[in-house]
């Protein structure tokens, strides 16, 4: 599975930073650095609501309080 997360200025105003490090965090805590890249870009072009954060093809809007539970539906319930 590959996460990428936009680090544009636009959602680096938003937290993306913080987005980055709790999905780093998770990602290591669940043993999963096997099966989910995790990566940055510039602008996903979805920069209305929160931080965009594509997995696969899927455009998902997040913001840092909402990480674990993000990841929990998203990511561990697909794998």
């Amino acid at each position: 599975m590959k996460l990428t997360v936009c680090i544009g200025s636009s959602c680096h105003l938003k937290g993306s930073r913080q987005i980055v490090e709790q999905l780093q965090a998770l990602i290591e805590e669940n043993r999963l650095g096997d099966k989910v890249e995790l990566i940055g870009t510039f602008c996903l072009g979805a920069c209305q609501s929160g931080v965009s954060v594509k997995i696969d093809e899927t455009i998902h809007s997040l913001s840092p309080d909402g990480v674990r539970s993000f990841f929990e539906k998203e990511v561990l319930a697909k794998l």
